[in-house]
This record gives structure tokens, C-alpha cells and sequence, in this order.
């Protein structure tokens, strides 16, 4: 039985996959947020001992393999995706809870971007420039953001985590896709704010990590078809008068 030209035992393994390196999140997660190294012999003499399945982490990282390899097939873009997608879910999780995106995090995400980038670009050097230019677009659109913010208000408007979360991000998805993760984070930063102000789960002046919504409009970029997604912000920017 094949799925989108795809045998279904490969989303089988792809999702065993996803579940094998999910186990290891909740690891990772601690480990990055406390600054210390992943692979250390602490590993094996209190992660394995006291191990305990953290199983949303393990069951969204499997549905995300293998949504992934639905949306594209085996190739070169997959394997970058496969990669990133848990340092994703772990960015999520540490910025949500400590309010931080490690340097560590954001550092791997950006070497895993770059690496791809040159990979790309010996095929077609408009790749690589395309990706270097996303870069100094990602990042620097947040840093102008946070200047201003600073200047403006006397405080930070967002971390600088997520500045340079926003430059690795730009390495991975080049020019218009890091544009487009940034019209997407701040869409979802209004509409979850105003939701949870209006219902009193978060006060009008209390901090709300950005992180996670720069995490969310990322898989939406890979996991929602790209004619798609600009059908729904042209909709959702032209109030619906746009017509397809």
C-alpha cells in the first residue's frame, strides 16, 4: 500500500523514528536549559536510571516525521527537516517555561543551516545567496524590532534569543520563507495574547515568550503547501475580499 508514492511501512519506520529521538527530548530539553552538555556520562547514571517517557514530546515529534515525509518525499530537504524539527520542539518547550532560547540551540540550529546551505549551493549558487540573504533578513528584522522596542519603551521588546533564533532559521529557509515565518510569529503573537488577556490567563503587561510562536509559524512553513499558506494570509490580510 503506498501513501503520495510513499510505501506505508516507511512511515512506520519514519514514525519509530520520530518516537526513538522523541524519548531523548525531554533529555535534551533539560540539559540545554540548564546550559550543560548533551552527551555526558550523567546520561547513563540519571537520565537511563529514572528515566520517564515524557509522551507528548515523543507522539507530536513522530506525527511531525511523518508528516513530513508525506509532504516531501525522500530528499534532501526532508533529512534537514528531520533534523531540525526536534531542536524545534525543544526551543518551544524551554522558551515556554524559561522564558530563555539557548545559545547552544540556536548555535546547532545555525551550523545544521549552514551546512545545508553549501550542500545546496554546489548545486546553484543562487541557493546559498538565498540563504545567507534570509539570514541577515531574519535576523536582522528582530533586532531592529528589539532596538527600537528598547529605545521606545526602556526595556527589551524581545529577547535576543529570539533574534538569533530568527538568524538560523533565516540560514535554513532562505529570503521569503524566513519573511513569511516572520509575518506568521507575529500574527499568532496577536491572536494568542489577545486570547489569553481577554481571558484573564495573562495579565495586559505580563511577559509572553515569543519563542513558541516563532516555533509554530516555522512548522507551518514546512508542513502546510506553500500556495496554501499565502492563499490563507492573503485572506487573512485582505479581510477575505481576496479571490483565488
Amino acid at each position: 500500500m503506498y501513501i503520495n508514492n510513499i510505501h506505508i511501512l516507511y512511515y512506520f519506520f519514519i514514525g519509530l523514528l520520530g518516537l526513538g529521538i522523541g524519548v531523548l527530548l525531554d533529555w535534551i530539553t533539560k540539559r540545554l536549559s540548564n546550559h550543560k552538555p548533551i552527551f555526558s556520562k550523567e546520561f547513563f547514571t540519571s537520565y537511563i536510571k529514572g528515566f520517564k517517557a515524557n509522551y507528548k514530546l515523543m507522539y507530536i515529534n513522530a506525527i511531525i516525521y511523518v508528516i513530513l515525509l508525506y509532504m516531501c518525499g525522500w530528499n534532501l530537504e526532508l533529512i534537514k527537516y528531520l533534523i531540525i524539527s526536534p531542536l524545534l520542539l525543544s526551543a518551544f518547550v524551554i522558551d515556554y517555561k524559561e522564558q530563555i532560547i539557548p545559545n547552544r540551540l540556536t548555535l546547532t540550529l545555525f551550523e545544521v543551516g549552514l551546512f545545508f546551505a553549501f550542500i545546496e549551493g554546489t548545486v546553484n549558487l543562487s541557493f546559498l545567496i538565498d540563504k545567507l540573504l534570509g539570514l541577515a533578513i531574519g535576523g536582522g528584522i528582530f533586532l531592529i524590532i528589539t532596538l527600537i522596542g528598547g529605545l521606545i519603551a526602556g526595556k527589551e521588546a524581545m529577547g535576543f534569543g529570539d533574534v538569533k533564533l530568527m538568524g538560523a532559521l533565516g540560514i535554513i529557509f532562505g529570503a521569503y520563507n524566513i519573511v513569511i515565518i516572520s509575518i506568521l510569529s507575529f500574527l499568532l503573537a496577536a491572536i494568542i495574547s489577545i486570547i489569553l488577556i481577554v481571558s484573564k490567563r495573562k495579565k495586559a503587561n505580563e511577559y509572553i515568550p515569543f519563542g513558541p510562536f516563532i516555533v509554530i509559524a516555522t512548522f507551518l512553513v514546512m508542513l502546510v503547501p506553500e500556495h496554501l499558506m499565502l492563499l490563507i494570509l492573503l485572506k487573512i490580510f485582505t479581510l477575505g475580499m481576496f479571490k483565488a
